[in-house]
């Protein structure tokens, strides 16, 4: 009897279904966070972090953002 007898006996296509649905879910998730409008505000600080100076107070308070 052979690996490949055994293993497609075994019946372990479903995990890859599970993973695939995974995968999708979290693909779909990040992609509606990323281009979600609300999150316009964000995407805005984030592209000037790069040039702001590190003694200045982010633009936005509570954001997960801290300083010390």
């Amino acid at each position: 009897m052979k690996l490949v007898d055994v293993m497609s006996a075994a019946g372990l296509s479903i995990y890859a279904i599970v993973a695939l649905v995974l995968f999708m879910t979290a693909f779909v998730a990040i992609v509606i966070r990323t281009f979600a409008p609300s999150q316009a505000s964000q995407h805005e600080y984030d592209a000037r972090l790069p040039l702001s100076d590190d003694d200045q107070a982010p633009a936005q308070a509570g954001r997960g953002v801290t300083r010390g």
